[in-house]
């Protein structure tokens, strides 16, 4: 897949007009290649499963891939994660105001080296930032496991591994799913 292509002095009223998805990262919109097949399917996967457990938590919104969330922080406008669970309230056609309080991030080919390792791990600093509590790390391509960053915790992920139920605690009390289920896509 292509590396994201950048556009400089972005406001979010730019984000708007983006076609496809995109974030704000230091001034700049960040757009991202489609996601392939599987990705899109495990990504999927959760955001279904959290469907589900927002049906009984009473509380919160299920989201799945695409949807932007506007935060304000030195060097980030938004975010758009694969999937996320969100508990504030919701925006009608807008994107919806302050971070996910669970955010999912499904890895794609140029996920993988040293440079992409930093990125990530400051993508997930920054949203412990904004106030999101969890942070997946969901590798389906390589290693077959699901890392869960907490805020509490941000260096030290819990590992899920096929064959394992994965949460999101302290996030989501009660929610968890399957690795396997999710990995299948």
């Amino acid at each position: 897949m292509p590396q994201p292509q950048v556009r400089p002095g972005a406001t979010v009223e730019d984000l708007y007009k983006v076609e496809g998805k995109a974030e704000i990262v230091g001034g700049e919109i960040v757009l991202m290649a489609p996601a392939g097949f599987r990705h899109g399917r495990v990504a999927f996967a959760v955001a279904s499963s959290l469907r589900e457990y927002e049906r009984t938590a009473g509380r919160g919104f299920a989201l799945p891939d695409n949807v932007g969330f506007i935060v304000n922080l030195p060097n980030r406008r938004s975010f758009c994660p694969d999937a996320a669970y969100f508990v504030g309230e919701p925006s009608g056609p807008k994107f919806l105001e302050g971070a996910p309080i669970f955010a999912v991030e499904v890895r794609s080919e140029e996920d993988y080296g040293p440079a992409a390792e930093k990125r990530l791990a400051a993508k997930r600093t920054d949203y412990f930032a904004a106030g999101t509590r969890v942070v997946w790390d969901v590798d389906f391509l390589r290693d077959g496991r699901v890392r869960s960053y907490s805020a509490e915790r941000p260096e030290e992920p819990r590992v899920f591994d096929r064959g394992q139920v994965a949460d999101a605690e302290p996030a989501l009390p009660g929610w968890s799913v399957s690795v396997d289920s999710i990995l299948k896509g």
